[in-house]
């Protein structure tokens, strides 16, 4: 738990791990009540690993924001274009990103992330807030050349092994404020590459929530990633890529930062 001054306090003498059985039971309602004082400092400087273990489904939306749709040379799509990230694609936000074998195209996209805290299965849009138990930043790495030059469906390019960081934080609802209007963005090397907002998103995180039910059940930990605003790779003149020693910084307002630097392995 971070408090009010950024100190991480330790959480383990009361829940074992944040992991489903955490999101969906009282334990959780019970931690967003402790006083955090009442919890030990975590000292040093320790690595912060993803902030929810076991993660049953990654969904990721594309072409959400219309602005990116544009630089994408793509439509914005009638319906939200749904795709999955495999779940080995996770690690920590300051974890290194592997580029994988044969990567020529590898890209950078930063996203809300949407944490599911309780079961979701054909929900009313009206309704979809009460199954989410909060949000976090998420870079949703792209091999492009993966992706959309080797035919089938996009996951060949999106589930490369630590193409999924997710993190520092989960942030609970009360705590997000209004996540129809964060600022969203992403440095490259300090070079300020993505500046967008969460107000340019096509489908709101409500519908979202709602749509996805509809086709399959949404479990708690599940973690649905929005889209990305414009200033991608992909999407320059002439398109630009990561290479090896590339860091990465992102962050969306009051949901905190991630930093990456990238290796070949």
């Amino acid at each position: 738990m971070l408090d009010a001054e950024g100190a991480i306090r330790d959480l383990s003498a009361v829940c074992p791990d944040i992991n489903p059985a955490f999101l969906s039971g009282d334990t959780f309602t019970e931690v967003a009540q402790l006083d955090p004082a009442s919890l030990p400092v975590v000292e040093g400087e320790p690595r912060l690993a993803e902030p929810v273990a076991q993660v049953g489904k990654f969904i990721c939306v594309g072409l959400n924001y219309a602005d990116h749709a544009a630089e994408s040379g793509m439509p914005v799509p009638p319906e939200p274009v749904l795709f999955m990230k495999a779940t080995s694609a996770i690690c920590g936000p300051f974890d290194d990103v592997e580029l994988p074998r044969g990567s020529e195209k590898s890209d950078w996209e930063v996203e809300l992330g949407v944490i599911i805290g309780k079961p979701a299965r054909y929900v009313a849009e009206a309704d979809a807030m009460d199954h989410v138990a909060g949000f976090c930043v998420i870079n949703d790495l792209s091999e492009r050349r993966f992706q959309l030059e080797q035919h089938g469906q996009w996951c060949k390019g999106k589930g490369c092994d630590t193409f999924g960081p997710f993190g520092p934080y989960l942030v609970t609802p009360d705590e997000a404020g209004d996540v129809d209007n964060l600022g969203i963005w992403l440095e490259l090397n300090g070079e300020r590459v993505q500046d967008g907002n969460t107000k340019t998103m096509v489908y709101k995180v409500p519908f979202l929530v709602h749509y996805i039910s509809q086709f399959m059940s949404l479990q708690p930990g599940d973690i649905i990633s929005t889209g990305t605003p414009p200033g991608v790779g992909l999407g320059m003149t002439p398109p630009r890529y990561l290479k090896e020693g590339d860091v990465m910084r992102l962050g969306i307002d009051g949901l905190g930062e991630q930093q990456q630097r990238t290796v070949r392995r």
